[in-house]
């Protein structure tokens, strides 16, 4: 048996118990079991041991002389409010022990108590512990993982979106996230769940296009016993599942127009009708809701409902494709690459500037997804230290060539002298057709002429010029 969170160390159990004879007896045994005992026949010592030292379980007699169990209770809650309590009492100390349970204490035994009790109790108490400990690391890895900060952007665009999620995170309003594939909706979704008070409650996640129609009605409202062949129990629904927290509905554009209908009636009513049943059910929850479709033209040819959109799209959000960000590229794959050369071993493996050059260069129609998985590949494939443009096994035929400054490798250049190179390249590329090299770089014409004349898109970019 191990400490949670710290292999090869034994709990540590504090034990209180005036009765010197019973504290022999249980130290003993509960060492014999393989724990680390630290024994105190009063009260007092209980409670200067308990300010001095951190243990995994507390096992305390209720009635002692100086200072009672209640009194050791409340001060081990105070100090470690997670630590198990497991009192001993007598037979007609009953009622106060269950007036502890309500203050906090784990359970209690009675006396005379068998150690097999004991060993039981103090198993079930640790074992409890460490599942708490475990499902609070764990929604931190995951709140970790998905806080606001680890939503990686430094351009303009993606700084807008950090500022949006910021603002929207806090409220209840229904959110439409909208980008092509690929490009991190429900990352963002996860970020605005996580950052907001709804956090401490599900995620639910669904993808409406991976779902038949005839069984999404029944996996969004639940559905009761009998409601169709086949349901031969009842069903929540996951409107149901998300209660207090944020149901994603992702794929929103390829949802059935009839069942479209039905999702309007839940989010106006607050409420769901399983299927089969005539009675409504209260949810609530926030729904965020996503899509890579062009809903403006759907709504024009009528297979999206527009009422449906108004109240999905309380807040837009958009998300920019990667080739309207490239100044984000060398970020994201750095960090794509800290992240799998870990997982792979090889902490010391970097990018060749000619291989950053091609990142930059490539048109990255998978956006961020694929820039992840070829850094992931890239990975895996090369044997030394520096991954080189062949490595990456990029598609190159829709890139420019490269120029003399992005083909060094006597040195890597900067990321403003990088950014000053492609803005080049792309205008060399379009015949110096200014509109249509500021729409493939995604600023305006304005922003484009500013930066040939003061040649640091990098540092206006940094700025906010966009358009």
């Amino acid at each position: 048996m191990t400490h949670p969170g710290k292999p090869d160390k034994p709990p540590r159990i504090l034990v209180a118990e005036d009765d010197a004879e019973m504290l022999s007896l249980v130290t003993e045994h509960l060492e014999n079991e393989g724990y680390a005992v630290a024994g105190a026949t009063r009260g007092a010592e209980a409670l200067a041991q308990l300010r001095t030292g951190e243990f995994d379980l507390l096992l305390t007699d209720l009635r002692m002389p100086d200072v009672d169990g209640m009194e050791v209770l409340r001060a081990a809650k105070e100090r470690q409010p997670d630590l198990p309590v497991v009192l001993i009492t007598a037979f007609g100390t009953i009622e106060t022990a269950i007036q502890a349970i309500r203050q906090g204490a784990y359970d209690y035994v009675t006396k005379p108590c068998a150690m097999a009790e004991i060993s039981l109790l103090v198993r079930k108490a640790l074992e409890d512990r460490r599942l708490r400990e475990e499902n609070r690391r764990l929604r931190e890895e995951v709140a970790g993982r998905y806080r606001l900060h680890n939503l990686l952007g430094a351009s303009p665009a993606m700084q807008a979106v950090f500022a949006l999620i910021r603002q929207a995170a806090p409220g209840d309003a229904n959110i439409l996230i909208s980008g092509e594939s690929g490009t991190g909706k429900e990352l963002v979704a996860k970020a605005l769940h996580y950052n907001s008070p709804r956090s401490v409650r599900p995620f639910v996640p669904i993808n409406c296009a991976a779902v038949p129609a005839g069984i999404l009605e029944s996996e969004l409202f639940g559905h009761v016993k009998g409601a169709f062949t086949g349901a031969v129990r009842a069903r929540r629904g996951l409107f149901r599942e998300a209660e207090g927290g944020t149901l994603f509905l992702d794929e929103i554009g390829d949802m059935a127009p009839e069942l479209q209908a039905k999702l309007l009636r839940a989010i106006e009513d607050r409420a769901v009708r399983p299927v089969g049943s005539d009675e409504a059910v209260p949810v609530d929850l926030r729904i965020v809701a996503a899509t890579n479709k062009d809903l403006a033209a759907r709504i024009q040819d009528r297979s999206f409902r527009e009422d449906l959109y108004y109240r999905l799209a309380v807040i837009p959000i958009q998300l920019p494709p990667l080739r309207e960000r490239r100044e984000d590229i060398p970020l994201l794959a750095e960090h794509f690459l800290r992240r799998a050369a870990a997982s792979a071993g090889k902490p010391e493996l970097g990018f060749t500037p000619e291989a950053m050059a091609a990142l930059l260069r490539h048109a990255w129609p998978g956006n961020v997804r694929e820039l992840e998985n070829v850094i992931e590949r890239a990975v895996t494939l090369t044997p030394g230290n520096q991954i080189q443009p062949e490595g990456l096994l990029l598609d190159t035929s829709l890139a420019p060539a490269p120029s003399a400054l992005l083909a060094q490798a006597s040195r890597r250049p900067t990321l403003d002298e990088l950014t000053s190179e492609y803005v080049a390249l792309v205008i060399r590329e379009v015949g110096g057709d200014k509109d249509k090299a500021a729409e493939i770089l995604g600023v305006s014409k304005r922003t484009l002429y500013r930066w040939q004349r003061q040649g640091a898109p990098g540092d206006m970019l940094s700025s906010g010029e966009t358009h």
